[in-house]
């Protein structure tokens, strides 16, 4: 077993998600390196993104949705992300495994049958093949088919709820914005070479590699959370870590115990923290990897201030790979509100907020801290 102390987790993190080492790749390179990004706030998304790369005036991820190079769906958590294909057709497989919509209390919640679920996935596949129809445009021709009248509230609902597990069998994704309003198509009219959807069994390995290879070391139960807030069976679930045998390490980080992909070993144990300061965006895949209740990287008592209400991620400020307060942008500073009396560094606060406004164009930011 290897045995590492967090620093050497966070520094990992950071290198492996581009934070301390900014990519030259495309959108997508970001995305499938930190196995999506989530996209319920446009901006979040591409500021994710953003942060990560050398160059801020490259194409980003709208124009990557727009080419089918990322796909928009609801994915991990049952929340909307931007990922490539590829990664996107496991996460779905894997959700779908689930089968949530067959439990009674998503039943009773949503008022479809799992029987009506599958005529849903057979109606919307065909109405939306080879095309691309807006919410209202999608539901009226699902409404005109006999048996749907009744969810007609479910399925206008800007939630998604009754369309989700849709999404995890294949049946739609988000397609280009038809200006103020959100659209639908197929994956496979959406992406090139897209290859449906896999087996779970055939997902799982890459689909958790992929996640251990930007947030590891952790545990089935950790990937789980991050996947489905614990929806897959824990046999199913530890079947597809044993699976990956020799391709995972185990770890100990100071007590508590966790699985790496094998090929990320040696850079773990090498690697050090620089003493950094960095500022990433709201809803930003370093906190929601690991889950804001990992009190090694966002102490308990401060989780009410980065998990806000109505889901609201906030911003991050790190300090050495650890979450140590937020900030917003008002006007042309940036607000920074620390957790406890720490001393940041002014030189390196301002060298962050100066790389941030660099990555999104907004030039001449100052800094206030409270």
């Amino acid at each position: 077993m290897l045995s590492v102390g967090w620093d050497q987790v966070f520094a990992w993190r950071l290198r492996r998600q581009f934070v301390t080492a900014p990519t030259a790749g495309a959108a997508e390179d970001v995305a499938a390196r930190l196995t999506g990004v989530q996209a319920q706030v446009a901006s979040a998304a591409e500021m994710a993104v953003a942060v990560r790369r050398c160059d801020s005036r490259a194409p980003g991820v709208g124009e990557a949705l727009a080419a089918g190079t990322l796909i928009k769906t609801w994915a991990m958590r049952g929340t909307l992300h931007a990922m490539v294909p590829e990664q996107a057709a496991a996460a779905l497989s894997l959700l779908g495994s689930a089968r949530t919509w067959e439990k009674p209390s998503w039943q009773k919640t949503f008022g479809a049958t799992p029987d009506q679920v599958a005529g849903l996935v057979e109606v919307v596949s065909g109405v939306l093949a080879g095309q691309v129809l807006t919410r209202d445009e999608l539901v009226d021709a699902v409404l005109a088919e006999p048996g749907f009248a009744h969810l007609g509230e479910q399925l206008r609902s800007g939630w998604g709820a009754v369309l989700k597990p849709l999404a995890w069998q294949g049946a739609l994704c988000h397609g280009p914005a038809r200006g103020t309003k959100i659209t639908f198509t197929t994956p496979a009219d959406l992406a090139p070479g897209w290859k449906g959807i896999p087996e779970p069994d055939l997902a799982a390995p890459a689909l958790i590699r992929a996640y251990l290879g930007a947030y590891g070391p952790a545990t089935p139960e950790v990937f789980d959370a991050w996947l489905s807030r614990n929806s897959v069976r824990k046999t199913v679930l530890r079947g597809w870590f044993a699976a990956l045998g020799d391709a995972l390490t185990e770890v100990d980080v100071e007590g508590r115990i966790g699985w790496i992909a094998s090929e990320f070993a040696d850079d773990l144990a090498a690697a050090t923290l620089d003493g950094g300061v960095h500022l990433l965006g709201p809803f930003d895949q370093y906190v929601l990897g690991p889950g804001t209740g990992d009190t090694a990287l966002l102490p308990a008592e401060h989780r009410s201030k980065v998990s806000r209400t109505a889901g609201w991620i906030s911003p991050l400020v790190l300090v050495d790979g650890r979450i140590v307060g937020t900030w917003e942008q008002i006007d042309d500073e940036v607000a920074v509100s620390m957790f406890d009396a720490r001393k940041v560094p002014k030189r390196a606060l301002t060298a962050a907020v100066n790389r941030l406004a660099e990555s999104v164009g907004a030039q001449g930011l100052g800094v206030r801290v409270s």
